[in-house]
């Protein structure tokens, strides 16, 4: 076995990639850039190498510092994780022929599935079903729009390179595929070095299943059964499970032995994933063949039970495959939120800066569940511009799919993070939508689930009054704290508390009466009571405890005369009165927030790609505004209203923090 390795690649992955190695007995080296200089994977690694400046193009995607890194190092192999050089046949190639194994597939089995448009041509001679398109080079906007009238709309236009929702768009119109062309071949460029891009026909309604094949040097190959990953933005994804709600056995088998016959016929050897487009009514279509780990192979490894960077890493070693198809079998249900640093309530838009908080859930046993939270980051770390926006994969794995979802919910509840925007509230929020309970799917869900963007939803029912009952819980623990302040006057009366609580959540309101018995608090609502028993002291970020004996966590935060929580996917401000202050407060006036709508704001700390208006111009809503790019994507802002422009405060090539003023309108 090899005893040392070289992680081409930082974060999540990178981490992931040394634990297994480290339970192997394997030393590692990481790289990184100016940027990660204090990353995790680098604090893991038993060696760390500088490769460059922040910028990717100038450090992870130089192919000559990661090879000069082995050799400094003496490293034997590399494992490249997912994105940057991982499906970049000349890096295998590079790799190998300076003596260094690569740990994923070999060079040639990469140019015929790594490369998209050549991998449907091999999968159209190996006779698995395709989605109509066109499959050669497209020179321009104008040969685009052609073909894409000819196929007929929707189309998709994908970089040819591609991965992670890079170098995407969806063009229901000659305009959009004009515009999406440009877009696509310019993402396609700065995230993998390669503006090729083809168009195909896009399946209304589908929904995104992929098998997870694994391979040898002695032609064996197997699949791990299927994993949903249909819940995407941007065409990126969201929430993944394993298997897959929509498939019966019979279906699962015909995909997984269609994708191994298309992995043996291009002599596939490491881990590897066939994706296809799936139609409601079970019928489905090859999309890609992804030569690497995918983001999320954590929910195949737990029904499987195998860990699939070890494999990759035997496979290399050139050991045969321990396990046969016969010995695959499907363990229960896990489900994968990304939790990203990204505004959901902002379209989405990255968010950088500095995780003042970070607390994961416990890992571990959850009851009849298991938590598992691959992360690449540590509180205090920053979330930087330069790179994928992700901060951790947050697993459950549980007998049933109702239970690991009750569980993920569990979870993200008790995921904590401060100092930047993330999507928690988001997966938190899906996580009790009752489409993604029941199953019923499409990579649409989104767009169709929250047609006018995502909003923190308000708590209602049962989880109002949960929420109401952690906000008075909170409310006496800190009260039993003043009790106790020292040097209180003597012959001065101490502080006492009345027994009835007055909640003002949101717009609901709720009255409850506290008794304490020993360690736990009886609060009386009018026709129920609810037993609180609970270690939570001020100050924690996360409220655990019990509500009539069942186990609860709800994010918590101070605010004057109250905490503002979230619990099951429902986020407000609870104020705590006594009766008199309840009063008092209904006399306050409220305070209205400042009108922007006559300015242009930088949704998100990002570059200026380009400013597409003059001082002067009249604009149309819906016209491009000006562009800009953050965490390698390339975000249009566009008139919201017709507006005329009468101010550009910001010009190409700025840097702007997140709010800053682009432009005003008369």
């Amino acid at each position: 076995m090899f005893s040392k390795i070289l992680i081409a690649n930082r974060g999540e992955i990178a981490c992931r990639v040394i634990k297994t190695a480290q339970r192997m007995g394997i030393k590692t080296v990481a790289v990184y850039s100016d940027a990660d200089r204090d990353a995790l994977h680098v604090e893991m690694a038993d060696e760390a190498v500088h490769i460059g400046a922040a910028p990717a193009a100038q450090s992870y995607l130089l192919i000559d510092k990661i090879i000069d890194a082995c050799k400094a190092t003496g490293a034997q192999a590399v494992h490249p994780g997912y994105g940057f050089l991982s499906e970049r046949e000349a890096f295998a190639q590079a790799l190998k022929d300076n003596g260094i194994v690569f740990i994923g597939p070999n060079p040639g089995a990469i140019a015929a599935m790594g490369d998209k448009i050549e991998s449907k041509k091999a999968a159209a001679a190996a006779k698995v079903s395709t989605v109509p398109g066109f499959l050669g080079i497209i020179e321009s906007p104008e040969h685009a729009v052609t073909i894409a009238d000819e196929i007929g709309y929707p189309v998709m236009i994908k970089a040819s390179a591609g991965g992670g929702g890079k170098g995407m768009r969806i063009a229901h119109s000659s305009s959009e595929v004009a515009e999406g062309f440009a877009r696509a071949k310019s993402e396609a460029a700065s995230s993998f070095g390669d503006d090729r891009v083809f168009v195909e026909k896009f399946i209304v309604d589908p929904r995104h299943i992929e098998i997870q094949v694994l391979g040898d040097k002695h032609g064996n190959v197997i699949y791990l059964g299927e994993r949903e990953c249909s819940i995407q933005r941007r065409n990126q994804k969201v929430l993944e499970e394993a298997p897959s709600p929509l498939l019966d056995e019979a279906t699962r088998r015909k995909m997984g032995e269609q994708a191994v016959a298309l992995a043996k016929a291009v002599n596939y050897d490491s881990a590897g994933t066939v994706e296809f487009v799936a139609g409601q009514d079970k019928s489905f279509y090859f999309l890609e063949m992804n030569t690497r780990l995918q983001v999320e192979h954590p929910v195949t490894e737990m029904i499987t039970g195998i860990d699939l960077v070890e494999q990759m890493i035997r496979v290399a070693y050139g050991e045969k495959l321990a396990i046969s198809q016969a010995d695959v079998k499907l363990d229960g249900w896990a489900v994968e939120s990304r939790v990203y640093a990204e505004d959901p309530t902002r379209n989405f838009l990255p968010s950088t800066g500095r995780l003042v908080t970070y607390r994961p859930p416990s890992e571990g046993p959850d009851g009849e569940a298991v938590v598992r939270n691959d992360t690449g980051v540590f509180e205090g770390g920053e979330i930087s511009i330069y790179y994928d926006p992700m901060i951790a994969k947050l697993v459950t794995h549980a007998p049933t799919r109702e239970a690991a979802i009750k569980a993920q919910a569990r979870a993200l509840d008790a995921f904590a993070i401060d100092g930047i925007r993330h999507n928690i509230p988001f997966v938190a929020a899906v996580m009790q939508h009752p489409r993604w309970i029941a199953g019923n799917l499409s990579t649409g869900f989104i767009a169709e689930e929250f047609p006018e963007g995502f909003s923190l939803p308000a708590p209602q029912g049962e989880t109002a009054q949960r929420m109401a009952a952690i906000a008075i819980a909170c409310d006496h623990r800190m009260n039993q704290r003043k009790r106790h302040v020292s040097a209180q006057m003597e012959g001065w009366r101490k502080v006492s508390f009345d027994r009835l609580r007055i909640v003002q959540l949101g717009a609901e309101r709720f009255e409850g009466e506290v008794t304490e018995q020993g360690g736990a608090i009886d609060i009386a609502f009018a026709g129920r009571s609810v037993s609180v028993v609970s270690e939570w002291v001020p100050g924690e970020p996360v409220w655990h405890g019990t509500l009539d004996g069942v186990k609860v966590a709800a994010q918590v935060r101070p605010i004057l005369n109250g905490v503002a929580l979230g619990h099951a996917g429902a986020y407000a401000n609870a104020h705590v009165y006594t009766q008199r202050e309840a009063e008092l407060a209904a006399l306050m006036p409220e305070k209205v927030a400042a009108d922007t709508g006559k300015f242009l704001l930088c949704p998100m700390p990002g570059l200026v790609k380009a400013i597409s208006v003059a001082v002067g111009q009249e604009v149309k809503a819906g016209e491009p505004l000006a562009m800009v790019e953050a965490m390698k994507m390339e975000n249009v802002l566009r008139a919201e209203k017709d507006v005329t422009i009468a101010k550009i405060l910001a010009k190409e090539g700025d840097s702007l923090a997140v709010d800053a003023v682009i432009m005003e309108f008369a």
